[in-house]
Formats: C-alpha cells, structure tokens, sequence
C-alpha cells in the first residue's frame, strides 16, 4: 500500500512530474468536455495540462503517459468504466460544491496555495447532504427514467437552473444562431 500522494507517474520505466493541484485537474477535465475538442486536442489537454515537462516528453510515451494521466485523475481506480449518466458537470457545479467540500475541509480550499487532487477529492465524496447532493439525486432520477415524487417535483421545477446541464454550443452552432436570429 502506498500512504504518500503521488506526485509523478510513470511511464516506460521514466517518472514523470505532474501537475496535481486540484485547479489544474478541474481545468483538464473541462477542456476534456469541450464539445469543439476533437481527440488529438482532448490527448494535448491531459499531455500538457498534467505533466510539466511534456516537451522533454518523447512522442513514444504520449500514449502511455495520457492513460497514466486518466489512471492518476481517476484516482489510480482500477475499475473498468463502466456505462453509467452523467450525473456532474465539474464547470458547471463547481460553485454548488465548493461550499460543502470547504466544510468537509475546514477552510475556504479556494483560498489554498496548493491542495492535491486527492485531497480535494477525498473531501468532495464526504459532502453529505446539501443542494449540490440534492442536484445529483435528482439529475441520477430523471437519467434512469425513475418518478420524481412531489416534493423533488417541486424542488425540481423551482432549480431546473441548477439539475439541467447547460448546453455547451460550438462556434458553428454559435454562428447559425447568429444567422437565424439576424444578429
């Protein structure tokens, strides 16, 4: 067992450092989810994103290197994916989750020069009841087709702002609406 938080990864035999602020991950993961993201830019956002020296890098680990990345944000997870909703969008819920990740912590983690990835998912899984726990439920409920009943009916229908992922439009889609809307 390994009681120490990594802080490079290895890849053919070379360790290679990190980035394991938990800001520099919530950056990857949304540059992941960016819907005008093709695979070579998603592979370049986790190359350049997690390892310092990615330049020094030789083209023959980038392969290697972006599923250790995965395996590292993963928390080195050895569970296969597996299908499931999506149930959170990191850019989006950030500012519902943070407040109960500063309690579970102690102190504003915005405020941290540093906190590792694990850390600051650690705290995220411990959060326990509060508004953002209350999003997931319900946004778990409506993904498996399962009946609200009426008080998250209700609670529903007054945060739809909060359950419902936003759309995130790419620059073509941007500009056909432009085109439909004269502006």
């Amino acid at each position: 067992m390994n009681w120490e938080l990594p802080q490079s990864v290895e890849v053919h035999g070379t360790a290679y450092p990190i980035r394991t602020d938990y800001r520099c991950i919530l950056d990857i993961l949304t540059d992941l989810s960016d819907p005008e993201a093709d695979g070579q830019e998603r592979a370049l956002a986790v190359l350049m994103g997690l390892y310092p020296d990615f330049d020094d890098m030789p083209p023959e680990h980038y392969e290697d290197a972006i599923q250790a990345g995965i395996h590292f944000i993963n928390c080195d997870s050895g569970d296969a994916p597996h299908k499931a909703p999506r149930l959170l969008d990191w850019e989006q819920d950030y500012s519902l989750m943070i407040a109960p990740i500063n309690r579970v912590v102690g102190r504003e983690v915005r405020s941290l020069e540093y906190m590792h990835w694990y850390t600051f998912l650690a705290a995220y899984q411990e959060i326990g009841d509060c508004t953002f726990a209350q999003v997931v439920r319900i946004r778990d409920h409506l993904a498996r087709g399962k009946q609200l009943d009426k008080s998250d009916r209700e609670w529903y229908q007054k945060n739809r702002h909060l359950v419902d992922f936003k759309r995130r439009y790419t620059s073509a889609d941007d500009e056909l609406m432009k085109e439909w809307g004269g502006g």
